[in-house]
């Protein structure tokens, strides 16, 4: 009745935004040293230096739906690739630290934007029956992202310790000044993405909801087998927008999607101090802190156990469905984040050796994985109406990076001054009203049609 492996090509393609979103996110952590260093920075100069491009990623998302919506979901995803590859090239060629920062908040704009437009147009080409399974492979592209960032700075900096070039730029870029060449190697990626989606069409629902049914359903076409299925899915799309408000502002009021909203949106800034983002920009300094003779290797693992457990978590999503991994996710982030919190207070009175602390990080990482990182694009991407979805996505979206963006700013400060202990500890309080809101207000949505979530919010028949 439909074809799979076109659909899942789909969303490969728009999922590769993911990787860039990943790699870029991640790539900090391993420049963060030697930027400090060669530009005599502050600690709130390197706080400002980690969240400049989370400024760009806030103002990418305020206006990621308003962009999707009007110009489709497509002509964003190309912006994105063309922010992204200004930002690399600009990064590896800085003349100034006012430069690289620039730079990064343009590549930060990128970030912001394909959060919202990637998992919108995989959702929205889906199979509801693989639903969740596809807007998990933006989430593994992610960790994909973060695993090439951390393998690369790893990679870099030991050849940079060896290698000699001719070239002054080259020289330049892979050895004197390595963050150069980790930040610029993002350029390879983001013409990639560019170039690629230029074989994808446009999302068929944000046709129908702009009133082209006849593009939509060839589109259609090339997903379902028969013609009875193609007009079967443009009549329930065009059934959920017949009574809209016109205006999207106005409808994100109407009774039932504000509420969706809010949730939205607290679920998706309460994600961001449970830890996560700390780990990925700060892991080589923590572990630093925690005895580590090599930070960046143990970075290295912490990407293959993140890109390992979302390749599981993307094969249960549908299966197990959205809530029980989030209940079983964050009790274990809970417990991981306490004993991480015992080892910096009391790892000498009680004799626990780096090795303790390694695996209670790890463990912490596949339960994060396997929960609020697989869940949370895949929820926010199908719980708003057809109409809305881009507006009300950006939303939730601001949410989030103004999150990312304070925990980036914000976890060195709290790192010298709550301790690590004292920061670990706060992270694990976070988890409860996380866990206490997808109980008491998030529906289940494995196995509904984005129609029928619709439905569920506005009380409809």
């Amino acid at each position: 009745m439909y074809r799979l492996g076109y659909v899942f090509f789909l969303a490969i393609v728009a999922a590769l935004g993911g990787l860039l979103f990943g790699y870029d996110t991640a790539v900090i952590s391993g420049t963060i040293d030697q930027v400090v260093a060669q530009y005599q920075l502050s600690v709130q100069m390197e706080g400002w230096y980690v969240g400049c491009a989370l400024i760009g990623s806030i103002f990418g998302v305020a206006i990621a739906g308003m962009m999707s919506d009007k110009l489709g979901r497509r002509p964003t995803m190309l912006i994105s690739a063309v922010l992204f590859t200004a930002s690399a090239v600009g990064c590896a060629l800085t003349p100034s630290f006012t430069f690289l920062v620039a730079a990064r908040i343009i590549g930060g704009i990128g970030i912001g934007i394909v959060s919202i437009v990637a998992p919108i147009y995989i959702s929205e080409i889906s199979i509801t029956r693989y639903r969740g399974q596809m807007v998990s492979l933006y989430q593994l592209a992610v960790t994909v992202g973060f695993l090439a960032a951390y393998f690369i700075n790893y990679l870099l900096l030991n050849n940079a310790h060896s290698a000699h070039y001719t070239s002054p730029l080259l020289e330049q870029l892979m050895v004197t000044e390595v963050w150069r060449g980790m930040l610029g190697m993002e350029t390879l990626p983001a013409a990639f993405f560019f170039l690629i989606i230029f074989f994808i069409p446009e999302s068929p629902r944000w046709l129908i909801v702009k009133g082209r049914d006849e593009r939509a359903a060839g589109i259609l076409s090339r997903i379902y087998t028969t013609a009875d299925a193609v007009a079967a899915q443009v009549a329930e799309t065009k059934s959920t927008i017949a009574n809209e408000v016109k205006s999207e502002w106005r409808a994100l009021l109407r009774p039932g999607i504000l509420k969706a909203v809010i949730i939205g949106s607290a679920i998706a800034i309460l994600g961001q101090f449970m830890g996560v983002n700390a780990v990925l920009y700060y892991g080589p300094s923590i572990f630093k802190d925690a005895g580590f003779s090599d930070p960046l290797f143990a970075q290295v693992l912490v990407g293959i156990v993140n890109t390992l457990t979302t390749v599981i978590a993307m094969f249960i999503i549908d299966r197990v469905g959205r809530k029980k991994l989030i209940y079983y996710g964050v009790s274990s982030m809970i417990v991981c984040l306490v004993a991480i919190a015992v080892y910096f207070q009391w790892h000498e009175q009680l004799g626990l050796s780096y090795v303790f602390m390694l695996v209670f990080f790890l463990l912490y990482v596949f339960s994060t994985a396997i929960s609020i990182s697989a869940v949370v694009f895949v929820l926010l991407s199908e719980m708003y109406p057809n109409n809305v979805r881009g507006l009300a996505m950006s939303i939730a979206g601001l949410a989030l990076w103004i999150g990312t963006y304070l925990i980036g700013q914000l976890t060195p400060w709290m790192l010298s001054s709550l301790t690590p202990a004292g920061t670990f500890l706060l992270f694990a309080v976070m988890c409860v009203p996380y866990v206490l809101i997808m109980w008491r207000c998030v529906p289940e949505t494995a196995g509904m049609s984005l129609e029928d979530i619709e439905r569920y919010w506005t009380k409809k028949k």
